[in-house]
């Protein structure tokens, strides 16, 4: 492993600087460097990828693994696989819903030894900042997760509460001080509680579920989280977001220099409340999913920069938990499983809108890699940079068969859609880790820790 193992030749690579022609060559896990399209092998296996896009693997920052204590949900081995299909190669975990939580140190170290040796690409892992944890702000940092993520809602799970301005106040100076991120779910409590569900409301109607999360309360909770950034100088990312109405808040606070960022996700740019079908549980998320206007300035604001990043939240559960047959928006389980179909999802919707590969590499291998501290490492083809790569067909077409992801349970509301970008193979660091629909024989991903 001392010299060059591997040269990855490409028509269109996505390089810091342009899209070209260049071949890559990989050593000891890492670019060693980038050279022209015909450089000599000098002893390399050559790989030749012809005119399919040769991009920085995907960095996934928002994905639930649920393991430990919740394994049948998901699993580091399903979730990774289904990852490494989808071109990602390191997923970024929530401290929520496995149990225990990523709350404490002990949480985190029963979550390295649930992922030793399990797991298809690099995995590391955000802490979990709930009501009566202040104290292990400091261990868990140390420890090496990335940050720290909080609900200001009820999250769903019992051992994850939300926390209140309060809690907020007395963690945020210790964050700002270690220089950890904030990653909040971004729906105000007041908001919520003041909807008064009709009597005779249908629990199977789309347009009830809606009603009863409204823009308000991303907004109200967004208004919230711009004060304290301001107050305490704490770095804050605002997963998922889901309405028009917080970008303009998000851009005068960035206008101002707060240090404050912000993802949306696959299902938010590519679906649209009126295409779900009253009773369709499958696409059911919180914050939800609204309508066509909103579609269209999520859009807007990633080409124009106003938002930072897409992530999965790749949130899967039983399919009995889904409750499609019964379709109650209200009882059914809110969480999309979507890990191995970003990189399609997204890239027919920036194709679409004469977006190139290199927008798609900056939203989901860069920007992420940026969010969790990783640059330098990953999100970008680079000497000295983990050989983490992707090749895929941006103009391969297929149509999503359930069963044949990788994921635990094949529930999906992208099912039987059509796409464009389909992935051929999957590095991580240097190691070829899915080519065309099968996988290595034996897990090559590592479980990343902060620098400490």
């Amino acid at each position: 492993m001392n010299g060059p193992v591997l040269l990855i030749r490409s028509r269109r690579a996505v390089l810091p600087d342009a899209i070209r022609a260049a071949a890559v060559r990989v050593a000891g896990g890492r670019i060693a460097s980038v050279e022209a399209w015909d450089a000599p092998a000098d002893g390399a296996h050559v790989v030749d990828a012809g005119d399919d896009v040769l991009m920085p693997g995907l960095v996934d920052t928002h994905v639930h693994a649920n393991e430990p204590g919740r394994t049948e949900w998901e699993g580091f081995a399903t979730a990774t696989r289904a990852a490494a299909a989808g071109g990602v190669t390191t997923v970024i975990e929530m401290p929520l819903n496995s149990i225990p939580a990523t709350t404490s140190a002990d949480g985190l170290r029963q979550k390295l030894r649930a992922a030793e040796a399990r797991c298809a690409v690099d995995v590391g892992f955000w802490g979990g900042l709930v009501p009566g944890n202040a104290d292990q702000i400091r261990p868990l940092w140390e420890a090496g997760v990335f940050g720290f993520k909080c609900f200001l809602s009820p999250s769903g799970v019992d051992e994850f509460g939300n926390v209140g301005e309060a809690e907020l106040r007395a963690a945020m100076p210790v964050l700002a001080e270690i220089g950890a991120p904030l990653l909040v779910h971004a729906e105000w409590p007041a908001v919520l509680d003041a909807v008064e569900r009709p009597v005779n409301a249908d629990p199977r109607a789309y347009a009830s579920y809606l009603a009863s999360r409204p823009a308000l309360a991303e907004t109200e909770a967004i208004r919230v989280m711009i004060g304290l950034c301001r107050e305490f100088g704490t770095r804050v990312h605002i997963v998922h977001l889901a309405t028009e109405e917080g970008l303009p808040l998000l851009r005068a606070a960035r206008a101002e220099g707060l240090p404050i960022t912000a993802e949306t996700c696959p299902h938010y740019l590519h679906f649209a409340a009126g295409e779900i079908a009253d009773g369709a549980t499958e696409f059911k998320c919180a914050p939800p999913i609204r309508g066509e206007h909103t579609r269209a300035a999520l859009w807007d604001a990633l080409a124009s920069g106003a938002l930072d990043l897409v992530a999965s939240d790749h949130s899967p559960c039983p399919p009995h938990m889904k409750g499609r047959d019964a379709g109650d928006w209200f009882a059914a389980w809110g969480g999309i499983a979507s890990l191995q179909l970003g990189l399609p999802v997204v890239w027919t919707g920036a194709r679409a809108r004469g977006l190139g590969p290199e927008r798609v590499a900056e939203w989901m291998s860069a920007a992420p890699a940026r969010l969790a501290g990783l640059a330098g490492r990953k999100g970008a083809i680079a000497a000295g940079w983990d050989a983490d790569l992707v090749v895929w067909d941006p103009d391969a077409t297929f149509t999503v068969d359930a069963d044949a992801l990788h994921h635990r349970h094949p529930v999906t509301p992208y099912a039987g859609g059509s796409f464009s970008g389909v992935v051929r193979s999957t590095y991580v660091r240097g190691q070829r880790v899915y080519h065309d629909g099968r996988f290595a024989p034996e897990p090559a991903g590592r479980t990343l820790l902060r620098d400490r």
